[in-house]
């Protein structure tokens, strides 16, 4: 009965064990994974500066940038950066996604895109984006709207949507020169009769030359017409140009300039309603005009991170964003991912405090928080198994006494200390945890090295709690810490050694002539 009650107890420790390391090994191999996937695209810091003077924060001089990048220390390469929405159509299925601009003159960004790819179910994947006509897509878009390599899709850029809204909305509107009449009315007569003719130069006052320009841009804040838009800017950029006297408070102008505006002024007096409208909606057709791109890879994408669906030449990515040869920033990457904060601190003094660096870390801040949150709670369960574990030796080891209370009784009739007593039950524990102990570290190894094969036995049974659509590998990724893993022996050990104090503590306390008797 001994030997059968200590088996029992060093199989329930090594379970406990076994299921540790093999959980937590699993995670860890996820978790890694993960990050690997991320880091193969996403900049480990990213660069941006910000300029008041340009739309949305973009970067026009971005060369200019990524070349002052590339002298920082630790810096491997400096490429342009540009993530938006598109809407993809396919066969009149319409469906919003966000896109991520690849530079493929970057050959760390399209090997990071490769090693993603899913070779497995779509084996001529490729991650030679080419220039502007070829795209990677998630396997969870593929799975959708039912693409593979080779098939062709078409993208319309959410930003031409608004563009296309905003010129239909301002087709609605009347003249500039009806829905701001009153304005309207004093520009032209400040700016036809006010001049002033001194020599060569014309001039006009202060006030008069800052009531039209105030006006002006009062107007330009409102919806106005394309064409109308223009013609007004033409007016200020001339009266921009134009020279300040502070001693005769005038403003003179050339008699081009002069001409200029009164020209503009003259056409937006006569423009013809239904020829601008014309006009925008003409304009219209290389606004709309969608993307066609061919699906060259498709790669496996993760429940556990989120990722773009699709992956595009930069080129194609700055024209679906709407920013032309700019782009939203500088993508950085560096020797050591892991280094990125430190490295951060160190280039926010350098380049100054109009510059902004947001590391990998802080992209994906709220993700590894969650991970980390994650990990405790499995820890904190999976602890309670070697736990209870723990609490069925002591139930064994209580048992033992009460089997070998007249062998205690020899013991000590022949001179055996309390000590001496309690060693014997401790020593047992202790045994039973070490073996515990390192039989599920063993065991725990060897099935982390034959999980695929365990994966493929439950998948030919139709039972799968690990797709690869959910973890984005078709093979579960592992890694054994031997760290983490000495820790699960150690807690094994002493929560084992403390089972067995408890009733080892009794065994010592008890009357030498009762456990004779047996009572």
């Amino acid at each position: 009965m001994l030997s059968s009650f200590s088996l029992i107890s060093l199989l329930g420790v090594m379970l406990g064990v076994l299921v540790l390391v093999v959980v937590m090994a699993i995670y860890s191999g996820l978790e890694r994974n993960v990050k690997s996937r991320l880091l193969g695209f996403t900049p480990h810091v990213l660069l941006s500066y910000h300029d008041p003077s340009t739309i949305d924060g973009r970067m026009s001089d971005w060369p200019a940038a990524a070349a002052r990048a590339k002298t920082l220390a630790h810096v491997e390469t400096a490429t342009a950066y540009v993530t938006d929405n598109v809407i993809v159509d396919v066969h009149s299925w319409q469906r919003p996604v966000m896109f991520r601009g690849i530079d493929t003159s970057d050959p760390g960004q399209v090997e990071g895109i490769t090693k993603m790819l899913d070779l497995s179910n779509h084996p001529n994947s490729t991650a030679d984006l080419g220039i502007d006509d070829r795209v990677v897509i998630s396997s969870t878009l593929a799975e959708q709207l039912q693409l593979t390599v080779g098939d062709k899709i078409r993208l319309l850029s959410t930003r031409n949507i608004e563009g296309v809204m905003r010129a239909y909305k301002t087709t609605e509107n009347p003249p500039l020169r009806d829905a701001h009449k009153q304005s309207w009315e004093i520009i032209s007569t400040t700016l036809s009769s006010g001049w002033k003719q001194e020599g060569e130069m014309i001039s006009l006052t202060f006030d008069t030359y800052r009531q039209g320009y105030k006006l002006i841009e009062e107007i330009l804040s409102n919806d106005i017409r394309e064409p109308e838009k223009e013609r007004l800017t033409t007016i200020l950029i001339a009266m921009d140009h134009s020279e300040k006297d502070e001693t005769k408070q005038l403003f003179q102008f050339t008699p081009e300039s002069k001409k200029e505006i009164e020209k503009s002024i003259a056409n937006l007096n006569t423009s013809d309603q239904e020829k601008m409208d014309a006009d925008i909606l003409k304009s219209l057709k290389s606004v709309v005009l969608p993307k066609d791109a061919e699906v060259c890879g498709v790669y496996q994408a993760s429940q556990m991170a989120v990722t773009p669906d699709l992956f595009i030449p930069l080129p194609l990515a700055q024209d679906l964003a709407g920013l032309g040869d700019s782009v939203q920033g500088i993508a950085l990457r560096l020797d050591n991912a892991y280094n990125a904060e430190s490295f951060a601190d160190e280039a926010r003094k350098i380049l100054g405090e109009d510059w902004t660096l947001i590391t990998w870390g802080q992209q994906y801040q709220a993700f590894f928080s969650l991970i980390e949150q994650q990990r405790g709670m499995m820890y904190f369960m999976l602890s309670f198994i070697v736990l209870i574990s723990a609490f069925s030796m002591m139930a064994v080891m209580f048992t033992v006494t009460i089997q070998k209370r007249r062998e205690i009784g020899v013991m000590k009739a022949l001179g055996a200390t309390p000590g001496q007593i309690m060693r014997v039950f401790l020593y047992q524990g202790m045994i039973l945890g070490t073996l515990g102990a390192i039989l599920g570290i063993g065991l725990g190894r060897v099935v982390i090295h034959f999980r695929g094969q365990i994966q493929a036995l439950f998948r030919t049974l139709g039972f799968d709690p690990f797709t690869s659509s959910f973890t984005g590998f078709d093979i579960l990724p592992a890694h054994n810490d031997p760290f983490e893993q000495a820790i699960f022996a150690l807690m094994a050990f002493i929560l084992c050694s403390l089972a067995a104090l408890v009733p080892a503590f009794f065994a010592a306390r008890s009357d030498a002539a009762k456990s004779l008797r047996n009572l």
